[in-house]
């Protein structure tokens, strides 16, 4: 379900006007993230700590509300729910964009990834299914690099406004410190700097539980 934001009242309407006149609205931070805390719990429960972390970003995304805003035909529309379209690898190199539904509840939203995950890996092709809504995150995550910045292949006469989230190469320290980068980018007409600086807050916040 979706409701329609009343552009005229928002606090926000000339950063939306102004920034959705560009070719590239979007901009992008890069962060550190601690995942010490976050990988034992994983290892504890005996889950895949991608899921894990998945589940995690779906949790804050979920929390801020502007990261559920969606532009359709000059307008902007609130989700009630954000879930994700992550890139899942396959055995032969390739990857495929899946569905994954976001729940509240992790062993509900588990038992969705693991089921949509084997759906990937056992067909071909990039495009296996249908996307009929935009309540998505664009989600990656690229275990063999530690970026520190990321950029995304973007087709500028393609509406889009979905947020893109991806992660890196986790990092052990001689010290034992474990840390992923996470990219984030995001439509600058939804949302600006502190937007970005709740969700990477709240991120961290719900790794280190």
């Amino acid at each position: 379900m979706k409701t329609l934001l009343d552009l005229e009242n928002w606090n926000r309407k000339e950063h939306f006007e102004h920034f959705s006149r560009m070719e590239e609205p979007f901009f992008g931070v890069t962060v550190e993230i601690d995942c010490a805390k976050a990988y034992q719990t994983a290892k504890t429960l005996k889950t895949s700590f991608f899921i894990f972390y998945l589940h995690k970003t779906l949790v804050a995304v979920n929390s801020i509300e502007n990261f559920k805003y969606r532009i359709s035909e000059d307008k902007i529309y609130i989700n009630d729910r954000i879930d994700a379209s992550a890139t899942i690898g396959r055995e032969d190199g390739t990857f495929g964009f899946s569905l994954i539904e976001y729940n509240p509840d992790f062993s509900v939203f588990e038992k969705n990834a693991l089921t949509e995950i084997e759906r990937i890996q056992k067909t071909s092709g990039l495009f296996t299914r249908s996307f009929d809504e935009d309540n998505l995150i664009h989600f990656s995550a690229i275990p063999w690099v530690n970026f520190t910045s990321l950029s995304h292949a973007r087709s500028y006469t393609y509406p889009d406004s979905c947020p893109k989230i991806s992660f890196g190469k986790m990092m052990t320290s001689e010290t034992g410190k474990k840390t992923m980068t996470m990219s984030v980018h995001v439509h600058h007409g939804l949302m600006d700097g502190l937007h970005i600086g709740k969700f990477v807050d709240l991120f961290q916040e719900l790794m280190n539980q």
